[in-house]
């Protein structure tokens, strides 16, 4: 067994992928009208998988662990896509053929800095490991509250999402944006499963929130590249954006978040009103590149 490999979380993702198929969705017959199991037994998944029932059940046992043939034919079996198939990979300890690399320390890229400067008209985060929001610009401070005035163990953007009430308000898609966070969080965890701040964060979330506790439990994977959120901002109401996060080329991990708006729509004049408006009432104030603007609309600490 290797350092990496977690039996366990191997045994409960397979668990809960089978849960989440039907046997018309793989091909199977659906003639037992009064199945007592949600979603796919045990043995149709050994069948899909073409290993036996008793080597399948001791896997999500985990009371053994899977080689890397095993594991594709899984992937094959569950219909896992892209990120599921990196989540499980990682998971089982099974990543040679992709080199790990060692998290690099939180700190964000010169070029990364020098990027939020330049984008003045679009908000832009950098998420570190663990989604930690290491660094914003003026306008991601104008759409969603003053990072600045959060202490940094609290600056997380699934923290904010599930425990601070004005950032959870703005979501009109709360729940589809917050289980996509939680999935996101899913596939940092596979990449570190050792990290001590990571294990705190879950932990605490999932003694907070009944939702996060839950979505944790269903081991559902994202990379959340891209997206569409739909926001309710207190003073221009209503925005639509575009979500892109680019990761960062040095393997640190971190990445860059960047929401747009279509030039033309309510949604784009909506934001140039709300950069320009937040700008104006701090014309005299500081401005850091990496620490974001010091003054802006309060924050209720979570």
């Amino acid at each position: 067994m290797t350092p990496s490999s977690e039996p366990g979380e191997v045994g409960a993702f397979l668990k809960a992928r089978r849960a989440q198929l039907t046997p018309h969705e793989v091909g199977l017959p659906e003639a037992d009208s009064h199945r007592k199991v949600a979603g796919l037994r045990r043995e149709e998944v050994a069948r899909l998988a073409a290993i036996s029932v008793d080597y399948y059940t001791r896997l999500e046992q985990g009371r053994v662990q899977a080689s890397a043939s095993v594991l594709a034919t899984l992937a094959r079996a569950l219909r896992l896509d892209d990120d599921q198939q990196t989540y499980l990979y990682e998971i089982a300890g099974r990543t040679d053929a992709r080199p790990r690399r060692r998290r690099a320390a939180q700190r964000v890229r010169p070029a990364a800095g020098r990027l939020l400067e330049q984008l003045t008209e679009t908000p832009v985060l950098v998420l570190g490991t663990r989604m930690d929001i290491l660094a914003w610009n003026h306008a991601a401070t104008a759409l969603y509250t003053d990072f600045a005035g959060i202490p940094a163990a609290r600056r997380n953007y699934v923290y904010l999402l599930f425990t601070d009430p004005a950032f959870r308000g703005m979501h009109l898609e709360w729940e589809h944006d917050a289980r996509d966070a939680v999935a996101a969080l899913r596939m940092e965890a596979a990449k570190d499963p050792d990290d001590p701040a990571l294990a705190r964060l879950v932990g605490e979330l999932s003694v907070q929130d009944t939702d996060f506790r839950t979505w944790w439990a269903e081991h559902r994977v994202n990379s959340a590249g891209y997206g569409t959120k739909h926001y309710r901002h207190p003073a221009v109401g209503d925005l639509t954006l575009d979500c892109d996060t680019w990761d960062s080329p040095d393997g640190s991990g971190q990445r860059l978040m960047v929401l747009t708006a279509e030039p033309g729509s309510t949604s784009h004049d909506a934001l140039r009103i709300l950069i320009s408006s937040a700008r104006a009432l701090v014309a005299a104030g500081p401005r850091g590149l990496t620490s974001g603007i010091s003054a802006r609309r309060p924050h209720s600490p979570p």
